[in-house]
């Protein structure tokens, strides 16, 4: 089992800057959280917090043995916590972000003070183990994401048993009576993080806008990014557990506990959301037995337009699996790929269904196809540029455009013949198509 928080990091929780009971459901999360901390018995608390020294370009990991810090910037001086730091870990996740292209480590550090983000979590949960405190940076979501693979990676070679815990608030923007003000994305982001996490939905959280983030004031989503991605690749189990806005600012407390193994969600992140949707589907169908649900931030055209649609898969580079439709045969793209999706893994008559164990060794790509048109000839084929499909009677094959080993309009044609089970003798007409390809390199 691996465990992580999602905490707020409100000074005035903590008795002696404020009375300890404005914010009460927040409180007494933090009560349940440092109960739940006790009984787990970590060896080290990974911290992630956004008011540590933070970098555009660099993930900076707290170096030395130990820290201390206390709320003197907010008037409580004689409220103090000292840690001590885990060096091998720190180390260890430096080296494992590395590996990955992410700029990581111990340098630059300008403050060694613990700051507000890390001390107000630890002034509930008061750990006898060590800490990791680790700042967010400029990077993307999904470079936040990553680091917390990477974490999760350094953490089990060296077998440590430890909680993450991602220091952030949520909006800061939520009513004009609060010290940031009022915008409409305020109580917007803070919805929709809440909506995601609750339907542990990692892909539309990623997902969220920088525009709308930005516009939220908000300083928790990369922080929450980190700690999902330590979680990456086990099932995930999300507890509300509160969520005040009373002071004008978002705080939302969310456990997370994670046992069996699942797909990695890294793929999806940020893939095309025509070759989301196939993966997805496919997934659950070969590990539930269940379609997807159409996801409701789907593009616009995909819910509009209707169309034919391939999907493909392979498996290491080898066709594992290919069907799909002519013409539309659904309401909807979004909803021909769902169909033909699972059509590709379970049903492909030239294959076995495709197995949860394999299901990490898949790629996907989906073609939509445009509508064809009547030719008379090879001479207007070209198998880079265009399928075909060759008619005769009810009887009809169909080869895609840009296959490998396909380069010439007499090879394409025979294979669709082939397929077709037209005999060349016969009389048959040409089309040709065109598609637009996602997940494949043109």
């Amino acid at each position: 089992m691996l465990k992580g928080y999602l905490m707020p990091h409100p000074p005035l929780l903590v008795p002696g800057v404020g009375k300890g009971d404005e914010v009460p459901a927040t409180r007494q999360a933090f009560q349940q959280i440092s109960e739940e901390v006790f009984a787990y018995q970590p060896q080290t608390i990974v911290m992630i917090t956004p008011h540590a020294i933070s970098y555009a370009d660099y993930f900076h990991i707290a170096p030395g043995v130990e820290a201390a810090g206390d709320f003197a910037a907010f008037g409580a001086g004689e409220i103090k916590q000292r840690v001590s730091y885990d060096p091998e870990l720190a180390k260890g996740i430096a080296e494992e972000a590395q590996r990955e292209g992410l700029p990581a480590g111990s340098q630059g550090e300008k403050e060694k003070k613990l700051d507000h983000g890390v001390l107000v979590p630890l002034h509930f949960i008061q750990p006898t183990c060590s800490l990791v405190r680790i700042s967010i940076a400029g990077f993307s979501l999904l470079d936040h994401y990553r680091l917390g693979i990477c974490i999760r990676r350094a953490a089990a070679k060296l077998q440590r048993r430890y909680i993450i815990i991602a220091s952030g608030d949520m909006s800061h923007k939520l009513t004009r009576e609060g010290p940031y003000g009022y915008l409409p994305e305020g109580p917007r982001f803070d919805a929709l993080v809440q909506e995601c996490l609750v339907a542990a939905d990692v892909p539309r959280l990623m997902a969220i806008p920088p525009a709308l983030s930005r516009a939220a004031a908000e300083c928790g989503l990369r922080s929450l990014a980190v700690l999902l991605g330590a979680l990456d690749g086990l099932a995930l189990a999300t507890t509300f557990l509160a969520y005040e806005g009373t002071y004008g600012v978002g705080y939302l407390t969310v456990a997370f506990n994670a046992t069996a193994t699942a797909p990695s969600l890294l793929p999806l992140l940020g893939e095309d959301p025509y070759v989301s949707l196939a993966r997805l589907n496919v997934e659950n169908y070969v590990t539930k037995g269940e379609v997807i649900q159409l996801p409701p931030d789907l593009p616009r055209e995909m819910l509009q337009n209707r169309a034919g649609v391939f999907v493909t898969i392979r498996k290491k580079g080898k066709l594992r699996g290919c069907i799909g439709t002519i013409a539309p045969t659904s309401n909807s793209v979004a909803e021909e790929i769902i169909r033909n999706s699972v059509s590709s893994a379970v049903h492909d008559t030239r294959f076995s269904p495709i197995t949860p164990a394999e299901l990490e060794d898949l790629t996907y790509s989906v073609d939509i196809l445009l509508p064809p048109e009547v030719i008379t000839g090879l001479e207007e084929l070209d198998p880079q540029r265009y399928g075909v499909i060759v008619s005769s009677g009810r009887r009809r094959g169909l080869l895609l455009p840009r296959l490998e080993g396909i380069t010439t309009p007499k090879e394409q044609v025979a294979i669709a013949l082939e397929k077709g089970r037209i005999a060349p003798h016969e009389e048959y007409t040409l089309e040709r198509f065109q598609v637009v390809r996602h997940g494949a390199k043109e």
